[in-house]
């Protein structure tokens, strides 16, 4: 099961299944009575179809959803680039993203003015679909209700002029966001699902989630005894080696690119990079699609 975002014309977003095909979508429910009780609508029939245009989907995300992401979470990546000759860290890196960053397979990614390009991060999206409150690894992990492909694409400059790296983090649609596959479906990342990143065909990335640094649970766990996690957030889990800013000459998407994360049982995920007057020319839009 593929669970999308479908934007109506006054502004709500519906949730529902996508078929094989992806030209129709199951009904679920609005996103907010949706994330209201997740396992609920994931059990139930299916409800009414409706045809999907690919230019009216969007992640199936409420406005309140906070993004957390893991940096640093794969041991062959802390070691490729600027952070190798450091210490593990005794905890988890974390960043946030907006949720108006989140854009969807498809979407065109415009490379913002003073950047050489932009860097692509293939990870794994977890959903939760529960609140957690000083939860215990377990009961953090038990309250993940899906999972998704995710290409963390980062503008490297302006992550680089502070220690802070939200500026470089939330570039407009730099968050594609692949349908959410339930987590039965799913299983256990630490059992190792493969992920690949190509650009243009290439390979670029290839590692196992069984090599992050920190689990899903362990992270959502520690983040939950600082504050609530609510249904509906969402946990980027971390990229492995073979990021662009770390190679020799290093190695930045450009206009005209395609990038695509490919993770077992998650499906494949396909942007295209486009020049700034793109993002001008969007501005106040929907995120422009591609069009093969």
């Amino acid at each position: 099961m593929r669970i999308v975002g479908l934007k109506q014309g006054d502004g709500s977003v519906l949730v529902g299944a996508l078929s094989d095909d992806g030209t129709e979508m199951a009904v679920m429910a609005e996103a907010d009575a949706f994330w209201a009780s997740p396992e609920m609508h994931l059990m139930a029939p299916p409800g009414r179809k409706v045809s999907v245009d690919p230019a009216d989907m969007v992640p199936p995300v409420v406005k309140s959803a906070r993004v957390i992401c893991v940096g640093l979470n794969y041991l062959d990546h802390v070691n490729e680039g600027s952070f190798r000759d450091q210490d593990l860290p005794e905890f988890p890196t974390l960043f946030a993203r907006w949720p108006a960053s989140l854009s969807t397979d498809g979407a065109e990614i415009p490379v913002p003015s003073g950047e050489d390009g932009l860097d692509w991060e293939g990870e794994v999206m977890a959903w939760v679909g529960s609140p957690l409150v000083d939860a215990t690894p377990e009961e953090a992990l038990a309250a993940v209700i899906g999972y998704s492909t995710f290409n963390d694409v980062t503008s490297r400059r302006a992550q680089k002029l502070t220690s802070q790296w939200i500026m470089g983090k939330n570039g407009d649609r730099s968050g594609p966001l692949g349908p959410m596959v339930p987590a039965a479906e799913v299983g256990d990342l630490r059992d190792g699902l493969q992920l690949e990143t190509r650009v243009n065909g290439v390979v670029v990335q290839h590692g196992s989630t069984a090599q992050m640094i920190f689990g899903v649970g362990e992270t959502l766990a520690h983040i939950s005894r600082s504050f609530t996690i609510n249904p509906g957030d969402l946990l980027a889990t971390g990229t492995p080696s073979g990021v662009g800013y770390a190679r020799t000459p290093p190695w930045l998407l450009q206009p005209g690119d395609v990038v695509e994360v490919e993770v077992e049982r998650l499906g494949v995920l396909a942007n295209r990079i486009v020049d700034n007057a793109h993002r001008h020319q969007a501005v106040g839009s929907a995120s422009v699609k591609v069009h093969n």
